[in-house]
């Protein structure tokens, strides 16, 4: 069949429906711009678009008295971000902490020594990798005594970390560092924080998946015990995003996903309402669970907003917390 190439139909260009105007156009960036003019002059398009309608979320959510849950992966740790996210904390975007089990062994190694994030090459073939002895011996002694107090695993950490710094800098070994440990970076620690501050924190683990697990001390029962405390609080806090809460994922690609996905089967099979909330995934890499079961799954039907960023948290985290924090003065129509 021959097509009569004289007889296409066209329609003026004015009349077209685009995707892209000039009024969502970035504007100039130069190196004397505030972070709050950078972000805004930023293009309305794309991630741009989504990361304002998070940032609006957040704030809305802080407005409304809502949660706004932050899940976070180890890296978020080892990328040096704690300073960011206690600021968070201390201005009121931070409701619920919750992390896996490499966010607490990283934490503890902050808060005691100031650094973390072992060489896993340069020990493994010796059989020396997360045989760290105080990692193993403190964490674990501090799961066993304050789970069978009551706590949870985020709250034994926290609780035993902000103790043994009180009995520490009461007593003289405060002075002597080789009379055990000091705690000289507790300020840094999330966990110590959110216990100082009563923020739910909760921790979410798989047996096998941390190196205080291979330590003598283990005690299965406590971590058991502990770790159902802490999944049950994380439920009950899920349960309020129903009308403007906010849950942000940020670098854990299995662990905090998962959790979140029965958690929000469990609110709804209570027949609570969970409605007109806001998640969003960051990651470096946008894996499988994340996009289903942060983004997609959680919000589907007209449930909520779910978004995807993708970047490295040592950039996008900082640059949430400073949108958050700041004014963002509206110079996006530029016409």
């Amino acid at each position: 069949m021959k097509i009569d190439f004289t007889k296409i139909r066209t329609y003026p260009l004015r009349e077209r429906k685009s995707k892209v105007s000039v009024k969502d156009f970035a504007g100039p960036i130069t190196g004397s711009m505030s972070v709050d003019r950078f972000i805004a002059a930023l293009p309305d398009i794309l991630a741009t678009h989504d990361f304002r309608a998070i940032v609006e979320a957040c704030r809305t959510a802080r407005q409304r008295g809502k949660p706004i849950i932050w899940a976070i992966g180890g890296h978020v740790i080892k990328c040096g971000l704690s300073p960011v996210l206690i600021d968070l904390m201390k201005r009121g975007y931070v409701q619920h902490l919750a992390m896996n089990g490499a966010g607490l062994i990283h934490d503890f190694e902050i808060s005691m020594v100031g650094s973390t994030s072992e060489d896993v090459e340069a020990s493994l073939g010796q059989g020396g990798f997360g045989m760290a002895r105080e990692t193993g011996e403190w964490v674990n002694r501090a799961i066993n005594g304050q789970v069978a107090a009551g706590c949870g695993l985020a709250e034994a950490v926290g609780k035993s970390l902000v103790e043994g710094f009180n009995r520490v800098a009461a007593g003289s070994s405060r002075r002597n560092a080789n009379s055990g440990p000091r705690f000289d970076f507790l300020k840094l620690s999330l966990l110590a924080t959110a216990y100082r501050m009563k923020i739910p924190a909760t921790i979410h683990l798989a047996i096998g998946t941390d190196i205080i697990h291979n330590h003598p001390a283990v005690d299965g029962r406590c971590l058991g015990e502990g770790a159902l405390r802490d999944y049950r609080t994380f439920v009950e806090s899920v349960a309020g995003l129903s009308g403007g809460g906010v849950f942000l994922n940020f670098g854990s690609a299995v662990i905090m996903p998962e959790v979140f996905l029965k958690a929000v089967s469990l609110v709804r099979n209570q027949g609570l309402p969970l409605r007109h909330f806001t998640t969003a995934n960051f990651d470096f890499i946008q894996h499988y669970r994340g996009v289903q079961n942060v983004v997609k799954r959680p919000t589907q039907r007209g449930a909520g907003r779910g978004f995807s960023i993708t970047g490295h948290h040592e950039f996008m985290l900082p640059l949430l917390a400073a949108a958050l924090t700041g004014r963002l003065p509206n110079v996006r129509k530029r016409g």
